[in-house]
């Protein structure tokens, strides 16, 4: 649903330009292009920083003398702080102004990398970890705010669409990235790394533009509230298979933690839960899809290695090969649907894409793999990579614009929260289904139930027509 110029005229933007509000649409360049690089720097930063940990863990555990699985948890501290401060930093940053807290984003993420670089025991680099988290929630959603501020309309979807491009680079970039540095020297240059590209990131942002703070009033026990919630539900979700009493104790606390925060929120004009927002029947849809299509991805990110080794026979390095045209198809469908966006309607495109994702999973279950050959397998993510690329840009851009102007750093938040719910819905799936089945029957349920959800998304993105 395209907003109404009374409603979009309702938004001030106040750039290091002469023209005035109303005549504002966007940056002029080459301001543009350092406010863009801003953005995408600092995303690619929190994004790469993410990936590339993961292959570090058996080295900080054997150096800080840590178990594997109190190991895990440098994985687990930042995914975790980054879930429970999304909407209260989109909240912080509507009060505040988007350019001043995404750029207190960045300085924190800096600051956290040199203190995790640091960290002479695993509890400290724990410690730094959630820093970091904190310093990501601030960069993403406000990142995706500030490009609706930064580019004109008609050309936000090649925004998005960069932005898109650039997680699905930093994501397939991130184990190889890691590798190298750690061919090249001990783990704490993982995070060292970070210091320059943050400095000339920092140095960036004074080109962002500026968007007037409102004067709504940052309500800490809903934050607590909020935090508490996400908290609760990623760790209920995580200890559910192994622990079910204590996992469905913390799933409980949750779903009261949400009863108490929707209705502490709900007479507010702009809630920290954007509750407005999801009155919008388009903007509610595109949410509900993005949930969908993110679980199934997830779900099939934790499958198909097992899928690849066990049924393939293949060794853990071309597993890692096998996978990389996910990525790389998404990162080929970004660009293309940001130009289709313009000429076709989001809505049938983001059915098409979710369809697509559907049918590469669904392929890759029914596929008969004994005494196969590897490529169909690669043929059928490459499909799944490319339709989830083509569902993810135009999905974001309907978010985006469903929301008025002053609301955009809240629609950014609700985008990275369902990005963060479905990617915690996949690998719960993935944990029961490894808990009930054995391991052959698990990864086959896991990529047909991973091809429903995403057909569950293109469902979701037909309704939009009916708006």
């Amino acid at each position: 649903m395209l907003l109404s110029p009374a409603i979009r005229s309702r938004s001030t933007v106040r750039p290091d330009t002469t023209a005035t509000a109303n005549e504002v649409d966007g940056l002029p360049l080459p301001q543009r292009l350092f406010a863009i690089a801003a953005i995408l720097g600092a995303g690619a930063l929190v994004v790469l920083d993410g990936a590339i940990a993961n292959v570090a863990l058996p080295s900080i555990a054997q150096q800080l003398r840590a178990s594997p699985a109190d190991a895990v948890w440098v994985i687990t501290a930042y995914q975790l702080a980054v879930v429970m401060f999304l909407l209260p930093a989109s909240a912080i940053g509507a009060r505040f102004g988007y350019r001043r807290v995404f750029a207190a984003g960045v300085a924190l993420f800096t600051l956290a990398s040199v203190l995790c670089a640091l960290s002479p025991t695993l509890p400290w680099l724990l410690g730094a970890r959630c820093l970091q988290g904190l310093g990501a929630a601030a960069v993403m959603p406000l990142g995706l705010a500030l490009l609706r501020f930064t580019y004109p309309r008609r050309l936000l979807a090649r925004a998005i669409s960069w932005n898109a491009l650039m997680v699905a680079g930093a994501t397939a970039a991130g184990p190889a990235v890691g590798a190298f540095i750690l061919s090249e020297a001990s783990w704490p240059w993982l995070f060292a790394v970070n210091l320059p590209i943050g400095v000339l990131v920092l140095a960036a942002c004074v080109n962002l533009p500026v968007t007037a703070p409102t004067k709504d009033r940052i309500d800490l026990w809903s934050i607590a509230l909020n935090a508490t919630m996400f908290a609760s539900f990623v760790l209920g979700s995580d200890r559910l298979p192994t622990n079910p009493l204590h996992g469905g104790g913390l799933l409980g606390l949750a779903a009261v933690c949400m009863v108490l925060l929707v209705r502490r929120e709900m007479p507010k004009s702009a809630p920290l839960v954007p509750l407005d927002l999801l009155r919008v029947h388009s903007f509610r849809i595109s949410i509900l899809a993005s949930v969908c299509c993110f679980t199934g991805q997830m779900a099939s990110y934790v499958a198909l290695p097992f899928f690849i080794q066990h049924e393939l026979g293949q060794s853990t390095a071309a597993t890692g090969l096998l996978m990389t045209p996910w990525p790389l198809a998404v990162m080929l469908a970004a660009p293309l649907s940001a130009r289709l966006a313009q000429r076709v309607p989001t809505a049938w495109l983001c059915a098409a894409g979710a369809a697509c994702l559907a049918s590469g999973l669904a392929l890759c279950a029914l596929w008969p793999v004994h005494g196969s050959p590897a490529l169909p397998i690669v043929l059928f993510t490459s499909l799944a990579g490319f339709g989830f690329g083509l569902f993810q840009t135009p999905n974001n851009q309907n978010m985006l614009l469903s929301a008025p102007k002053e609301r955009s750093g809240a629609a950014g938040g609700a985008q990275g929260t369902a990005r963060l719910t479905g990617l915690t819905l996949g690998s719960l799936l993935m944990s029961l289904l490894f808990g009930l089945l054995p391991s052959h029957s698990a990864v086959h349920w896991g990529l047909t139930m991973a091809a429903v959800a995403a057909l569950a998304g293109s469902v979701f993105s037909l309704l939009r027509t009916r708006a």
